[in-house]
């Protein structure tokens, strides 16, 4: 066992875990952030999508000493004071989920696209969005990332 400490959501946490505990266990088990989906477990699916220092990572796989003393953000830490960001508020109104299981991590994975690419065109969504939807709601959240990029440039939806 092994005390990291983890900046989760802007607040340091100190946890007790096992040289290879997950992150995904850890914000779920210990901090209890359970936003955050177990899908597959061998980072295939992105259920699991957070940012790591804004870089989305799956992190099922990721070993939680390894992120010590990084920046970790987490479905539960998108929104400020309250306040969604264009991706969330885009998903609200396009009616983007379905089941809803793996939307946590679709929105870390757009939120982390639209970070870098303000005005992505429908290649750049594809090459980027690689999280598994078992309902399909392809369409709709290709249309969502859209949506958003509009309002962070300043355009009506």
């Amino acid at each position: 066992m092994a005390k990291v400490k983890l900046n989760v959501n802007g607040t340091d946490r100190e946890v007790e875990v096992a040289e290879d505990q997950p992150l995904l266990w850890v914000l779920r088990d210990e901090l209890k952030l359970v936003g955050t989906k177990f899908g597959c477990g061998i980072a295939q699916c992105g259920a699991c999508t957070v940012h790591l220092n804004g870089a989305p990572v799956r992190s099922c796989s990721v070993p939680a000493v390894a992120v010590a003393g990084q920046k970790i953000t987490t479905i539960e830490g998108l929104a400020q004071n309250g306040v969604l960001t264009a991706v969330q508020k885009a998903w609200i109104d396009l009616d983007v989920p379905q089941c809803g299981y793996c939307q946590a991590g679709q929105i870390m994975a757009a939120s982390a696209l639209l970070r870098q690419n303000k005005n992505p065109s429908d290649a750049d969504i594809d090459a980027s969005m690689q999280n598994l939807c078992r309902c399909g709601t392809y369409v709709r959240i290709r249309a969502a990332i859209k949506s958003a990029a509009k309002a962070l440039n300043g355009s009506a939806s």
